[in-house]
């Protein structure tokens, strides 16, 4: 009978495989030059404040952390006996820990329980700490999330089950497989989301049939081709923010924000804007106004109409704000039948996580990194990555650097990697005068092409639309555009973000909005009153349009691409879209 107390040995072909696995890895590593990493743009977290600590907290504090890791070695040693972990219901749905081996298998039960302890604590002493006003605790809030994220034991090797099973499993492959994963992010020097061959603009996404007919340095106007026999009378000019392409609108057909406005007997235009280089880097925020009101000037002389509806998303609607309110101090506010804000803030005086990047030390970070006028647009995507670290940095590094898991193709993602540089001098001026400052909602603080802007002269009926759990534009600072608009406001309060509460198909039968029509001073008194409805809020949209006026013509002549006064340059999506 076999001694089974004596551990197996491995045999010599499994000793040349797994020399051969380490050798590979390091093969890989110098192939692929880890040195390229320096090329990688660099960014920073937020600077921690400096504090103080009450004794009496922190011994209090210390008690505390002592007493739990107490009962968490009990449990270790005798689960019989000890107390039982009480997970929060957050813990309890935390996807990082989902795999069973996280609560069946005693020692990485232990990990997740002494990682959830420890994380907990150290949240718990942000609240403790002494010297610090609101701003600088809510700083010291995202950088200790930052680091307990970063800190999980699902983020390493060894402490993470399910990578070690898979490296028995494929005997090393999937190792060497995710060292190629991320070597590759390191050379590109941005974090891989999706596949990156599943999706081209004009082939499966960004499909919409339409024409460019208008084209500046800073942008193209593609116009898009109707479908019903009429349209309605005044035009769709839809401003998307320049941080990032415009097809977000016009993903997959089904998700086509611009296809469904063309169904609903739209004449849709869309501004593309184009990736900065070093013939933009004297672009400042006048250009992007002037941009809008060329656009609008454009599509009015094309189809011979007084006025056009207009859209603007989130950076862009911050502009558009701005235009409205030129337009108005030249008395050519009726330019705009209507301005429609998608997650757009006006009032930065409560806009979130992005606040922490804009003290005067990250102020000159960036502002270090442009180069040639311009500002490389993988640092915007690292910094946004960085406010939901779990889900677009850490999930990945499990799946596809640890697991060594293919990347699954998602047309939304294929979009958030796609980036766009930035004018350098213009989004300094953009952080601190907006951001930073907030000097948009002081009358005559900020002028933009020699008009001095004061938003309580806009009188354009505007509909805003906010994402309950926005990450990005918080539903409560995009509210807080209707306290300065003169004119008629409708807000709607959409479920989910940023991106998904404003790309919402009605067939997709997702998520939910909030409407009220009774007057409110805040978003709470909004939300304590506002009737609920089910689905996609593009319907009540297109209503509130069709009410401003519902006159139709047919669509011929101009209204189709290319047959008017200005000839098609090229086909939709366009040139600038795919300039990199």
């Amino acid at each position: 009978m076999p001694d089974t107390t004596q551990p197996t040995l491995p045999s010599l072909a499994d000793m040349q495989h797994w020399t051969w696995v380490l050798g590979r890895a390091q093969q890989m590593m110098l192939e692929a030059g880890i040195d390229a990493a320096q090329a990688a743009p660099k960014i920073t977290t937020p600077a921690i404040p400096a504090m103080t600590i009450d004794p009496a907290q922190m011994m209090q504090a210390s008690a505390d952390f002592w007493t739990d890791t107490m009962k968490l070695w009990q449990r270790f040693l005798d689960p019989a006996t000890a107390e039982p972990f009480n997970e929060t219901p957050e813990q309890a749905r935390d996807k990082r820990f989902k795999a069973p081996e996280w609560r069946e298998q005693p020692v990485f039960d232990f990990l997740r329980q002494s990682y959830l302890t420890i994380a907990d604590h150290l949240l718990k002493n942000v609240e403790q700490m002494d010297g610090l006003d609101a701003g600088q605790r809510e700083k010291l809030r995202f950088a200790t999330r930052g680091f307990v994220d970063a800190m999980s034991p699902s983020n390493f090797a060894a402490t993470n089950p399910q990578a070690i099973a898979k490296a028995i499993e494929t005997r090393g492959e999937s190792l060497l497989k995710g060292l190629q994963n991320m070597l590759a992010d390191i050379q590109r020097g941005q974090l891989t989301h999706t596949d990156t061959e599943a999706f081209e603009v004009g082939r499966n996404i960004a499909t919409t049939p339409g024409k460019v007919v208008h084209r500046t340095r800073l942008y193209e106007l593609i116009h898009y081709a109707p479908t019903t026999e009429r349209v309605l009378a005044t035009p769709l000019v839809i401003f998307p923010p320049w941080i990032n392409r415009f097809y977000i609108l016009d993903l997959t057909p089904e998700k086509s924000f611009i296809g469904w406005a063309v169904a609903q007997g739209l004449s849709v235009f869309v501004v593309s804007w184009k990736s900065a280089d070093a013939t933009l880097a004297d672009v400042k925020w006048d250009d992007y106004v002037a941009a809008q009101i060329d656009a609008i000037d454009t599509i009015r002389d094309l189809l011979d109409v007084p006025s056009v509806h207009t859209i603007g998303y989130c950076v862009a609607g911050t502009t558009l704000a701005a235009t409205l309110a030129v337009l108005a101090a030249r008395g050519e506010a009726e330019k705009a039948a209507s301005a429609t804000f998608f997650t757009a803030q006006v009032d930065f005086s409560g806009a979130g996580e992005l606040q922490h990047f804009v003290d005067d030390e990250q102020l000159g970070f960036i502002k270090s990194l442009a180069t040639d006028g311009y500002l490389d647009g993988r640092y915007m995507a690292a910094t946004f990555n960085l406010l939901r670290g779990r889900d677009l940095i850490w999930n990945y590094v499990s799946n596809n650097y640890l697991l060594g898991q293919d990347y699954t193709p998602f047309d939304l993602l294929h979009w958030n990697g796609d980036v766009t540089n930035l004018p350098a001098s213009w989004h300094q001026s953009y952080l601190t005068d907006l951001y930073r400052d907030n000097r948009l909602v002081v009358p005559g603080s900020l002028s933009v092409l020699g008009v001095p802007l004061d938003l309580t002269t806009v009188k354009t009926p505007t509909y805003v639309q906010a994402g309950r759990e926005d990450h990005i534009a918080p539903a409560e600072s995009v509210w807080k555009v209707t306290h300065h608009f003169a004119g008629p406001v409708k807000f709607v309060l959409a479920g989910s973000g940023h991106i998904a509460g404003v790309v919402n198909p009605p067939a997709a039968g997702k998520y939910q909005y909030w409407t009220n029509d009774a007057a409110a001073e805040s978003l709470t008194e909004f939300v304590s009153g506002a009737k609920e409805t089910k689905g996609s809020w593009w319907p009540d949209w297109i209503e509130w349009v069709r009410a401003l006026g519902d006159d139709t013509v047919k669509a011929k002549g101009a209204r189709l691409p290319g047959k008017g006064k200005l000839a098609a340059i090229v086909d939709a999506p366009g040139d600038y879209v795919r300039a990199r």
